[in-house]
């Protein structure tokens, strides 16, 4: 196993910590064959006046049946709830892991009536969870989403950037609004030769429901919109 001092080098994670709502955080996503050494690479900057490159670390571990962890929002430090844990976790460093699966996000907002969703799950949780416990960047995504929909989502809208050293791959989640638990989502994955950037808004406008190799998405992300327009309307 590659150490995570080597696996660090391998994409470009600027800061760790996440920002404040549409305070310029931008991600850049390249496919391996888009470059000469065939290499994946995510970066992520999250531009702020008081974070200086953090980088934090965390070991994998092995955990006891029934094990929970406490979930502490990113930004504000407050106490969120308890999940259960994963029986064995990868080592983190940044915002990658030692599988080399990388995340970095842009926080879109949303709609503000999707705002203030019921759950226990901020962004930078999530972003930290998926790391600990994926070995691919499709398998981030899917931990991602059940995660949300099995504890709530605490965020408002977000697009995340998930590589690993074969893929690269955007996520667009966003709660239900006040009350709902869940969120909806799609994610697409980056055809190879071609590269993403995204700052600050929602990188998904159209997406296959019948290619399931490069494109996921919620059940309900098709009925969902015309629900709310009732709602609001």
């Amino acid at each position: 196993m590659k150490s995570l001092a080597r696996i660090a080098t391998a994409v470009i994670v600027l800061a760790l910590a996440g920002a404040q709502s549409l305070a310029a955080c931008t991600s850049i996503l390249v496919t391996k064959g888009a470059r000469k050494t065939g290499a994946t690479m995510v970066s992520y900057s999250a531009d702020s006046e008081y974070l200086y490159g953090e980088l934090y670390f965390k070991p994998g571990a092995q955990h006891l049946p029934n094990q929970t962890r406490d979930i502490v929002d990113w930004e504000s430090g407050r106490f969120l709830g308890r999940i259960k844990e994963a029986p064995v976790t990868y080592g983190r460093i940044g915002n990658m892991n030692e599988c080399q699966v990388a995340i970095g996000e842009t926080t879109f907002g949303g709609r503000k009536e999707l705002w203030g969703p019921a759950g226990s799950l901020d962004y930078g949780s999530l972003i930290c969870i998926a790391l600990e416990r994926s070995r691919t960047a499709r398998e981030a995504i899917r931990i991602m989403v059940d995660l949300v929909s099995e504890y709530g989502y605490a965020s408002t809208g977000e697009s995340f950037s998930i590589g690993d050293p074969n893929e690269a791959w955007i996520l667009d989640l966003i709660g239900k609004g006040k009350g709902h638990k869940g969120a909806v989502w799609v994610a697409v994955k980056l055809p190879d030769g071609t590269l993403s950037a995204h700052a600050n808004h929602s990188r998904i406008s159209r997406f296959s429901l019948h290619d399931s190799s490069s494109c996921m998405y919620a059940p309900d992300v098709i009925s969902f919109c015309p629900e709310q327009r009732m709602v609001q309307g």
